[in-house]
């Protein structure tokens, strides 16, 4: 076996061709565009490169053939509640089913991570946000969501023997669309629905500047400052909704107001993998304009929850039950397409929004994955992620 590492426009297009060679006869597979994994390592369009470095690396067998893949990769800005040691990331890791295939991919990534001072590695995990390329499959092997991992059920067994712990696991929640709400929901969101000081929009994509303060408002109040969470401005929140402009369903994103204050948000999006998977990783001008006629003749049934949250002084209150309510007058409806709905993860360290997810309807375990942490000292104490309070 020989490690190569990624260095040319050959050896990335080999780094893609890893997965599609492992998957091909994988139904629920769905091929990532090409353009989404190679923007991770590229210094003009990940900002992760402002405070980290990134190598890769492809594995072929002794008769060339590719069998397996890594990243590795340090980020100042990587911490998580309770780390006091330094901890790098490997991330979109692929390989054939083969202990010793495996080791070599995770022992290369561990040295390389230990020259450049860190003292553990967690992964599966991305170089950048965590809402893409997070975690390890455990249970529920789908059809994944857009820019969520996949893996086969040897991996668990190939990183835990490797010696790897779960750090935590991250649980997904789903539900059917047409499902009813549960009485304590109807219950409380009819209490402010006859209050007038009290009001939902859908976001319109014509008045994007005004919803993106909206959303600035409420995600300040709400996340910055947890976590690491930085605050945002106006300005960027603009340019992620102008990005996410084309694919935006009016339908699915909600804002709800007090009097004229903004106090929650419930952000939706059609899960684009239902359509980029007959796209084959492409997005050249042809597969843009398959995409366009797809999106425009081909219903999507599943959609999917990016953000959910309410302002503190108004949590606790049932302002949860009357954003979800009033989302359910929308899309409760014969005329729309959406059968499937499933919320991105939500680690096992928050129990608050863990009990949010369950108490919305006849929710459901859709899937679960696990970020893994190892330690490079093998006598040091192993700890899971802190709850949060």
């Amino acid at each position: 076996m020989q490690l190569i590492p990624v260095i040319d426009k050959a050896t990335a297009k080999q780094f893609i061709q890893v997965a599609v060679k492992l998957y091909k006869n994988d139904k629920n597979w769905i091929r990532p565009l090409d353009k989404d994994i190679n923007e991770v390592f590229d210094k003009e369009k990940n900002k992760a490169f402002r405070f980290g470095e990134v190598e890769r690396w492809i594995l072929q067998d002794d008769e060339g053939k590719l069998i397996g893949r890594i990243a590795a990769f340090i980020n100042k800005k990587y911490k998580n509640k309770g780390d006091d040691i330094p901890v790098g990331g490997l991330g979109f890791f692929e390989c054939i089913n083969d202990q010793i295939a495996a080791d070599l991919l995770l022992d290369n990534a561990k040295h390389w991570l230990i020259q450049r001072g860190m003292e553990a590695m967690d992964g599966p995990i991305n170089f950048g946000e965590r809402d893409r390329w997070w975690g390890l499959v455990t249970k529920g092997y789908l059809e994944p969501l857009y820019c969520m991992n996949y893996n086969p059920p040897y991996y668990v067994t190939l990183f835990e023997n490797y010696g790897f712990k779960v750090f935590f696991n991250q649980i997904c929640f789903g539900m059917h669309v047409q499902q009813p709400l549960k009485p304590k929901i109807i219950e409380r969101h009819a209490v402010f629905a006859k209050d007038p000081d009290f009001s939902s929009k859908l976001i319109k994509k014509n008045e994007l500047e005004k919803f993106a303060l909206d959303f600035t408002t409420v995600y300040n109040k709400a996340w910055a400052g947890h976590g690491g969470l930085k605050q945002l401005t106006k300005e960027q929140v603009l340019i992620m909704f102008k990005t996410m402009k084309p694919v935006i369903d009016e339908k699915l994103i909600f804002f709800a107001y007090h009097k004229e204050d903004p106090i929650a948000i419930f952000i939706n999006l059609p899960d684009l993998n239902q359509w980029f998977k007959y796209l084959n990783g492409k997005f050249d001008l042809f597969h843009k304009l398959k995409f366009l006629w797809l999106q425009k003749f081909s219903p999507n049934k599943r959609c999917c929850g990016i953000v959910f949250g309410v302002v503190p002084e108004w949590q606790g209150k049932g302002i949860d039950a009357y954003i979800i309510g009033e989302s359910a007058l929308v899309v409760q409806v014969p005329t729309v397409s959406y059968k499937e709905y499933e919320m991105q993860w939500i680690g096992d360290f928050n129990p608050k929004m863990l009990n949010v997810a369950e108490s919305l309807s006849d929710t459901f375990h859709t899937r679960e994955l696990a970020t893994y942490r190892y330690l490079f000292d093998r006598l040091k104490e192993f700890k899971r992620h802190p709850i949060l309070a």
